[in-house]
């Protein structure tokens, strides 16, 4: 059976019934009356208001788990009752859900395939690259376990030479010279955090970019940070292939996310893991051919509501305006940097300059363990952090995000002195 007569055949089985539907109502958006004017603190307000955090605990996790919005977490039970009262499994949203995710990221939808998280996304693309025993591939010693364990997966398994540079904070030149300083002639694959999980660092992703593809070299980003905190346009940026999650700064459902493969590279990437949706025609046992798109990583049995609740999650962040999120998630980095930059006993890690900052603020207390500093943030201020242990750093990260609004940030910096002042 070829593809279009499946799909055809699910189809017809009544699973297109509310292809659509509205998935924004006026009951589901409280704030939407709000988002199209000027904005102010009642307009994050009302944003605030979409997501069910606790009251007596300030979330600053974002980097870890973005909690999903209530019009997500109300499209996917909607659609997880209507499957559940029909039967089906309703694998045609998927076609609207993916062209609403390659317009957001500036890409075509058949260079789009869903995946549940950037660490599948970046396996997809480590375990589908053609590389032999001595080959090289690069990334920063920041790298997050997401981004650096699938290639130290092909490290163990087939001899691939992994080989890491110290990210530096001080300029986008010196990034760019540390890295390709590490490239040799054995050189395949260079990834990259667009924005690292411990500090923050916006890498000038276009600059790589360039350079790699001078080279002949495979560009991967691992887009877990970036999605959702910042606007993307994948093009324009010219990697070969991206994987981010949708449960962080995007606040989609949790199992969700998405990885970019370049369409021109598509056939570069062989499939680790195939079945239906995987292929175009087969026929037993003799003949197989894939999907010509990045679909083909796409397989089985996928959970069609928490899709279409990520489309409800792009959707938002196109309403609330995806520049303005970045602006205020910024701009409160900004506020609480200010408010800690005198702090005598306090080291900075995130960089300084505005063009390599992000949304996430790092700071340590060099000789006392980041684990105190958080905890004095949690049990005596109420604001949930992340520690920062990863190559020694020692730091407590807050991710600021639309959830939060100056009030927030000031309240955070006066805590942080505080707990500095009492060690």
């Amino acid at each position: 059976m070829d593809r279009k007569r499946f799909i055809m055949t699910i189809a017809a089985s009544g699973a297109g019934a509310i292809v659509g539907s509205n998935l924004l109502g006026k009951s589901d958006f409280a704030a939407s009356s709000a988002l199209s004017g000027k904005w102010d603190t009642e307009s994050w307000d009302q944003v605030r208001s979409l997501f069910r955090l606790r009251s007596n605990v300030t979330y600053l996790n974002t980097g870890g788990l973005g909690p999903a919005s209530q019009p997500v977490l109300d499209r996917v039970f909607e659609q997880s009752q209507t499957q559940a009262q029909i039967g089906e499994h309703y694998h045609n949203l998927f076609a609207p859900t993916r062209e609403t995710a390659a317009a957001f990221f500036g890409v075509k939808p058949n260079e789009i395939a869903f995946v549940r998280n950037a660490s599948e996304g970046n396996s997809v693309i480590s375990s589908g690259l053609s590389l032999k025993k001595g080959d090289e591939v690069v990334f920063e010693s920041h790298a997050h376990p997401g981004g650096s364990f699938a290639w130290m997966n092909r490290q163990k398994r087939d001899g691939v030479k992994v080989k890491i540079f110290e990210p530096s904070s001080a300029s986008s030149e010196e990034n760019l010279q540390r890295l390709f300083d590490k490239v040799t002639k054995r050189t395949r694959v260079i990834q990259v955090s667009h924005i690292t999980a411990t500090t923050g660092l916006i890498f000038d992703i276009s600059a790589i970019a360039a350079e790699a593809r001078r080279r002949g070299i495979w560009f991967h980003v691992d887009g877990a940070q970036s999605a959702g905190m910042i606007p993307i346009n994948l093009k324009e940026l010219g990697c070969d292939s991206y994987a981010t999650s949708g449960h962080k700064w995007l606040n989609g459902p949790i199992e969700t996310g998405l990885v970019y493969i370049a369409a021109e590279r598509n056939d570069e990437v062989t499939c680790s893991y195939v079945g239906a949706y995987s292929n175009d025609e087969y026929e037993l046992p003799s003949t197989f051919t894939y999907v010509d798109s990045a679909v083909r990583h796409e397989y089985g049995t996928r959970n069609a509501a928490s899709v279409v609740g990520l489309q409800t999650a792009f959707e938002l962040q196109n309403q609330i305006g995806r520049q303005r999120i970045a602006d205020h998630g910024a701009s409160l980095a900004q506020l609480v940097l200010e408010g800690l930059s005198e702090v005598k006993g306090l080291e900075i890690l995130s960089p300084v300059d505005l063009a390599m900052r992000s949304s996430i603020l790092t700071f340590r207390v060099p000789g006392v363990d980041c684990l105190t500093v958080s905890r004095g943030l949690s049990e005596e201020h109420k604001f949930r952090t992340r520690v920062v242990t990863e190559r020694g750093l020692n730091g407590v990260r807050a991710s600021w995000h639309v959830y939060h609004q100056e009030a927030d940030a000031l309240r955070y910096a006066e805590a942080v002195r505080s707990v500095v002042a009492s060690l």
